[in-house]
């Protein structure tokens, strides 16, 4: 067995055991199991949501290029092309076969999404579109629904995501129009905030569980009364089967916890992985601002754009049915599972900044300004 190939089989034994402790063994299918359509299926929420829907006793189909991540789920039915029916073979894959439900978490651009949905609009019943919460217009409104204002780009034909992805949520806000326009009635548009958990390539909510497992003192931004907004991915993930299985329509926030969560609740939480020793030492946001950082992952500064992001209303979402897991439970997971792939050359080992480095330069300029307040 490839290093690669260990990788993969320890991510999903995660999931698969996390998912059994976190929702009990799956519930009696359905009596008729949903075929299901996966566009993409190989990042870090397909691979949640397909094990959870096997679990659940469906179908599953992925449609990708097949160069991403190859040997998952050997049991599923693949099929190849590209999003873009412009390049190569395109849908042409996807010009045969009937699906009850298309879930769709690779969607960028919204040509691709209009050639897809359009493609499938008269042999699926239902378009799922994972969008985000970055869909939304800056700033966010404190206490946000899903009535908030879209963002908006100068020009919607433009295909790439701009060099600070400054084009990321107005070209998702414009792949849900396309799919509505597609398939009006039939679509479900899901806007996530910060995904986080076993299998994350992006390591920002990583880097916490990770850091403090290695104990010492320990930067942490912000103040303890800021919240934080995240959803466990192999929760979404359940939630989105739970939709396609009840044919829930319409817009959500899929933004955890169910209640408030302050950022001292998690690093509390985060405390619980830490050496006896470890110490905790915050770092001011206007510390931060003025010394330019370093900047923080999942964090975000309780001021100017920034007021609204973690205060998002996630009551829709939970009225369809979303549950959420302890933030422990997830940091532990998450810990856990980082672990296994530090054992192999391969293995998802990306950490978001802040470097060692860099986290102790800050903590050393913190404490020179509080000496000199002294």
């Amino acid at each position: 067995m490839s290093h690669t190939h260990r990788c993969i089989v320890a991510a999903l034994a995660v999931l698969a055991i996390s998912f059994s402790i976190a929702h009990g063994q799956p519930p009696t299918p359905p009596d008729r199991p949903l075929r299901i359509l996966v566009l993409g299926g190989t990042g870090f929420l397909g691979p949640a949501t397909i094990e959870y829907a096997l679990a659940r006793g469906h179908k599953v189909t992925m449609f990708n290029r097949g160069k991403t991540r190859p040997d998952l789920f050997p049991q599923v039915e693949k099929l190849h092309g590209d999003r873009d029916p412009k390049k190569g073979e395109g849908l042409k894959v996807l010009e045969k076969g009937e699906w009850d439900v298309v879930i769709d978490n690779s969607a960028y651009f919204p040509r691709m999404v209009a050639a897809s949905a359009g493609l499938l609009a008269d042999r699926c019943k239902q378009y799922i579109l994972i969008s985000t919460i970055s869909a939304y217009g800056v700033p966010n409104p404190v206490g946000g629904d899903e009535s908030a204002p879209l963002a908006t780009m100068a020009d919607p034909t433009l295909e790439t995501m701009g060099e600070h992805f400054e084009n990321y949520g107005p070209l998702k806000a414009l792949c849900e129009q396309a799919a509505q326009k597609a398939m009006p009635g039939r679509v479900t548009i899901v806007r996530p905030g910060f995904i986080v958990g076993p299998d994350d390539p992006s390591g920002r909510f990583t880097y916490w569980p990770v850091r403090f497992s290695r104990g010492g003192e320990i930067a942490v931004p912000g103040s303890p009364s800021d919240l934080v907004q995240i959803i466990d991915v192999r929760d979404l993930g359940a939630w989105l089967v739970t939709l396609a299985e009840n044919r829930t329509h319409g817009v959500f926030n899929a933004c955890g916890p169910e209640k408030p969560m302050r950022w001292g609740q998690m690093i509390e939480a985060c405390l619980k992985l830490a050496p006896a020793e470890s110490r905790v030492a915050w770092l001011p946001a206007a510390f931060l601002s003025k010394n330019g950082g370093p900047g923080f992952p999942i964090w975000v500064a309780n001021e100017g754009g920034g007021q609204g992001m973690h205060t998002w209303s996630n009551a829709k979402a939970v009225g369809a049915g979303l549950k959420f897991r302890p933030v422990v439970e997830t940091l532990e997971d998450t810990l856990d599972w980082y672990r296994t792939q530090e054992q192999t050359s391969q293995g998802r080992t990306h950490l978001a900044d802040p470097s060692a480095e860099a986290e102790a330069a800050a903590l050393k300029a913190w404490k020179g300004e509080e000496a000199v307040k002294e």
